[in-house]
């Protein structure tokens, strides 16, 4: 039997795509193991997966959401986090090594986590993806000034690689390139929503997105009486943004009288500190972690932060969005959802206001119809794609 191993650090929506990932080779016969925080033992192992503690016992997305309280400016939260998260990976070097020993491929995902361990034990590997801006154009003729610019910025990128290489006594790369494997990168991304750049080398693979398309979930009778007792509500889903640091009632209360303004019914993920003496509206019903594949065929439209794992649920499953990016990478999903017209014009979200949202959800019913039909038809292409037995046909062929 293939063994094989990733590592994945970060917030839920950097695990879950590994979940389906692993899941999907397991079912193919493979012996695979997905290593990340020890918090997310349960979901890892709840999903049937052999788990890898690696790093420090801590809550990940409170560690997150504290560092996003200390840095409303969108650019310098998103490196202040990567730059969080990239020194627990080097400090977890040792762990990724052991863990790596005895396997045939190491999937390294889009942390490039495993990467240096594995090539220092000769183990071959297959790379993920999500953001495709950090795909080298290696088939471009570049002009002086493209090549000074992408050196300066690829010497950045290699440098906490570059941390690790030292460690295992390796020189140093000049691009994260020089680590990634030469066989495959997978990009779990529908074709539909992205256009493949000419561009990139034959083994960059757009393979569909990665998802089951209905997990297992029993509503409790709370919210089996909500839904039955009215409309198709909003759901408000931001992700590990609505993770609070502390109880922000005021931000709440936005997304609460937007709703009442605009006479909608809703369901409220997250802000569970602000919630907890929060008294809503019979209109509204707070509710904890639920799989998007059943969640979100429930609801009329979502109101998200635009992370990769709800974006591309929100097209898997048909169901237009008012997009509230809050960091850099997230602003571009979002803009991918207005590009294919599934949803309404963003909210930037460090400028939230009950103004900004009411008009959101105003600009949703009034082009309601078209944004539904437009999630719909994408919908019935991304599951044509099958895009997570892709990329397992892929890696078997590796």
């Amino acid at each position: 039997m293939r063994r094989i191993a990733m590592f994945t650090m970060g917030t839920r929506g950097d695990v879950q795509p590994y979940i389906y990932l692993s899941r999907g080779l397991i079912r193919k016969g493979y012996d695979v193991s997905l290593g990340s925080h020890p918090c997310w033992r349960s979901l890892i192992e709840g999903a049937g997966i052999s788990f890898l503690p690696i790093g420090p016992d801590i809550d990940i997305e409170k560690e997150a959401a504290a560092i996003r309280g200390k840095n409303p400016n969108p650019v310098f939260s998103m490196i202040k986090c990567m730059n969080f998260i990239m020194k627990i990976i080097q400090k977890s070097s040792s762990e990724i090594y052991e863990a790596c020993k005895g396997k045939d491929l190491i999937v390294v995902t889009h942390s490039q986590m495993g990467a240096v361990e594995a090539g220092v034990l000769g183990i071959p590997t297959v790379n993920v993806t999500l953001q495709t801006q950090m795909i080298n154009e290696k088939l471009k003729e570049k002009t002086f000034k493209d090549k000074l610019i992408g050196g300066m910025i690829a010497k950045q990128v290699a440098k906490p690689y570059n941390k690790i290489r030292k460690k295992y006594g390796l020189k140093a790369v000049k691009t994260a390139d020089e680590i990634m494997s030469d066989k495959l990168n997978l990009i779990p991304i529908s074709k539909y929503v992205l256009e493949r750049n000419p561009y990139w080398e034959e083994k960059n693979v757009i393979t569909g997105y990665w998802y089951e398309d209905q997990e297992e979930y029993n509503p409790d009778d709370s919210l089996k009486a909500f839904l039955s007792s009215g409309e198709k509500p909003a759901i408000l889903a931001l992700g590990a943004m609505s993770f609070e640091d502390k109880a922000d009632k005021q931000k709440l209360d936005m997304f609460v009288k937007a709703f009442k303004k605009t006479g909608c019914r809703a369901i409220l993920q997250g802000f569970q500190k602000s919630i907890k003496d929060y008294e809503l509206p019979d209109s509204m019903i707070a509710v904890g972690s639920i799989p998007h594949s059943w969640l979100f065929r429930q609801g009329r439209f979502v109101i998200h932060h635009c992370g990769f794992g709800t974006s591309s649920a929100a097209m898997i499953f048909g169901i237009p969005s008012i997009p509230v990016p809050h960091v850099l990478d997230q602003l571009g999903f979002a803009l991918q959802l207005e590009k294919k017209d599934v949803a309404t014009k963003h909210i930037d979200g460090n400028k939230l206001s009950e103004d900004a949202i009411t008009t959101a959800i105003e600009e949703m019913k009034s082009r309601y119809d078209i944004l539904k039909k437009n999630a719909l038809e994408i919908s019935e292409k991304i599951k044509e794609e099958n895009g997570l037995e892709e990329a397992v046909r892929l890696i078997s062929q590796c």
